[in-house]
C-alpha cells in the first residue's frame, strides 16, 4: 500500500465517506488518505496532552488501526469524523495511563473515570440541544456555515480557512464572528 500525501483538507463530509467506504468494502485508497490526513493530527494532539514523541506516534497508529478495524461503528450523525477519532486516540492513552497507575499500584485518578450513565431526561435534553444546534447551523448563510464548521468542529486556524476558501484574512474573522452572533441569538435560551 503507498501512502499518499495528506490532502489540505479533509471536510467532515468527506472524512466520513472515507470511513464508510472502509467499513463497506475495507477500501485500503480511503484508509490511506485517512490515515495521511489525520495521522500527523492525532500525533500532534497527543503530542499537546503530554505523551512522548514516541508514545504520541504509537497512539495515532493504533488509533487508526482502530479506526480501520470498527469503522462499521462510526456514526456521522452522532459525531463528526474528526470527533470520533481523536476520542479513540484520547481513550487509548487514558487507557495506558490507568494500566501503569495500577502497574505502579498507584491509586486511579477520579478525574479519569467514566462519568455515571446519564438519565433519561439528560439524554433528552441533550438531543434537544443538539436538534436546535443543528438546525441553526443550518439556518446560517451557507458561506458564515462552512466557515463555522472548519474553524469549530474541524479546528483549522483562521489563516489556513482563508486559504482554504480564497477569501482574505479578515473576511474569514468577520463571518465567524457574524455567524457566533446570530448563533447566540438564535439558542440564547439554551446557556443554563
Amino acid at each position: 500500500m503507498t501512502l499518499r500525501t495528506a490532502p489540505a483538507a479533509l471536510s467532515s463530509a468527506e472524512a466520513a465517506s472515507l470511513i464508510r467506504r472502509i467499513a463497506e468494502t475495507q477500501d485500503r485508497g480511503a484508509f490511506a488518505a485517512l490515515f495521511a490526513y489525520y495521522f500527523p493530527r492525532v500525533k500532534a494532539y497527543m503530542l499537546r496532552v503530554g505523551a512522548s514523541p514516541a508514545s504520541a506516534e504509537e497512539f495515532a497508529q493504533e488509533a487508526l488501526l482502530r479506526v480501520w478495524r470498527k469503522a462499521d461503528s462510526f456514526d456521522p450523525r452522532a459525531a463528526a469524523a474528526s470527533t470520533w477519532i481523536f476520542v479513540i486516540a484520547r481513550n487509548l492513552r487514558i487507557d495506558r495511563l490507568r494500566g501503569e497507575r495500577n502497574i505502579d499500584g498507584l491509586e486511579s485518578d477520579p478525574s479519569e473515570e467514566p462519568d455515571a450513565p446519564q438519565s433519561g431526561e439528560a439524554i433528552a435534553i441533550l438531543n434537544e440541544r443538539r436538534s436546535r444546534l443543528h438546525a441553526a447551523l443550518a439556518a446560517l448563510p451557507a458561506e458564515q456555515a462552512r466557515i463555522i464548521e472548519l474553524f469549530y468542529f474541524e479546528e483549522h486556524p483562521h489563516s489556513e480557512i482563508a486559504r482554504m476558501l480564497g477569501v482574505p484574512l479578515g473576511t474569514v474573522k468577520s463571518r465567524v464572528r457574524l455567524a457566533v452572533q446570530r448563533l447566540r441569538a438564535e439558542l440564547e435560551d439554551l446557556g443554563s
